[in-house]
């Protein structure tokens, strides 16, 4: 009887190591097509993880950056912080009576487009600066997961968190498995990430490096409070990213996967340091599932980081030809 039962308890445990186990031939990437761009990104993972291998690099050097907006999700109409600012200046307008007639508020309540984008970055600061601070930490926290959990994207009428890339959620994930810590670098700001990234990209909130307001600690109702000021502390885009990855993680990243001229100076500190490096660009070509745009876009624009990718030995994925799906069904 006790052989019987220690065979049956075998038999079981074989039974349920088939079901739970990835077996060796499943696809870690399925929403990627077949090409050069997914092979890259598996023979990467495979040989900075194989011991035996040359390229090996232990876990602790295991970082991968990755750009968020136009590179985790889209940044079309606008970047998803900027829709957040709109939203909040529609709702401050009655105490705002001002705005109507002064620039960039009037375009945002005017529904005025093409005056919005002749505000440039300096508008765009602007809007985020009013409509961001003189509120504690804890009270913006509070604003954005609600917009995160109920605002609906122009265009593809879904929640935003729903419009994380199906294809780059399984990198992340396929990374992690790896042994591979996973960064958020972005030019938005840090406090509008921390909220809802872990929810969405499984990246913990500490991980997240972006744009900061200036700070001030002060003490009301007897709570101490960090109250958030209308001044910029640093911008985290461009030669600022390198800065942040610096500040923030202290090691120099293996992996950086960005989209935009904007992560340029990342994509260079990242790849020109020693040892097995990999540097990858999206490039919007679907119009018909998402966008098509590159070197004339004012949102995203890709010109300089495209052209040289050839000769840096970036991998450039194309949207339309790399990726089977776009968004998760």
């Amino acid at each position: 009887m006790k052989q019987w039962i220690t065979a049956w308890a075998a038999v079981c445990i074989i039974a349920l190591s088939s079901v739970f186990a990835r077996p060796e031939t499943d696809d870690p990437l399925p929403s990627w097509n077949p090409g050069s761009a997914k092979s890259a990104l598996i023979g990467f993972v495979q040989r900075v993880t194989d011991r035996q291998g040359p390229d090996y690099v232990p876990p602790k050097d295991r970082i991968a950056v990755f750009d968020n907006d136009g590179t985790l999700w889209p940044e079309k109409p606008a970047y998803f912080q900027l829709l957040f600012a709109i939203d909040r200046v529609r709702q401050l307008a009655p105490d705002h009576p001002e705005w109507k007639s002064r620039q960039p508020f009037q375009a945002v309540l005017e529904n005025d487009w093409n005056a919005l984008a002749k505000a440039g970055e300096k508008g765009l600061i602007e809007l985020v600066l009013a409509t961001h601070s003189r509120m504690t930490t804890d009270e913006f926290d509070a604003l954005v997961r609600k917009w995160i959990r109920t605002a609906r994207h122009p265009r593809f009428h879904r929640p935003y968190p729903a419009l994380a890339y199906q294809p780059m959620l399984e990198l992340l994930a396929y990374l992690r498995h790896n042994g591979f810590k996973t960064f958020i670098v972005s030019g938005g700001g840090i406090e509008f990430l921390r909220p809802w990234v872990e929810q969405v990209y499984g990246v913990p909130a500490e991980r997240v490096v972006g744009s900061t307001a200036a700070l001030r600690y002060e003490v009301r109702d007897g709570r101490p409070v960090l109250v958030r000021l209308p001044r910029i502390d640093f911008i985290n885009d461009k030669a600022g990213k390198p800065i942040g990855i610096h500040r923030h993680i202290g090691r120099r990243p293996i992996l950086a996967f960005g989209n935009s001229d904007g992560d340029y100076e990342m994509l260079r500190y990242v790849t020109s340091g020693r040892g097995p490096r990999l540097g990858l660009i999206l490039h919007h070509t679907d119009a018909r599932r998402e966008w098509a745009y590159d070197r004339e876009s004012p949102v995203g624009r890709l010109d300089r980081a495209l052209a040289e990718a050839p000769s840096r030995r970036w991998i450039v994925v194309d949207m339309k030809k790399d990726w089977r799906t776009v968004f998760r069904p």
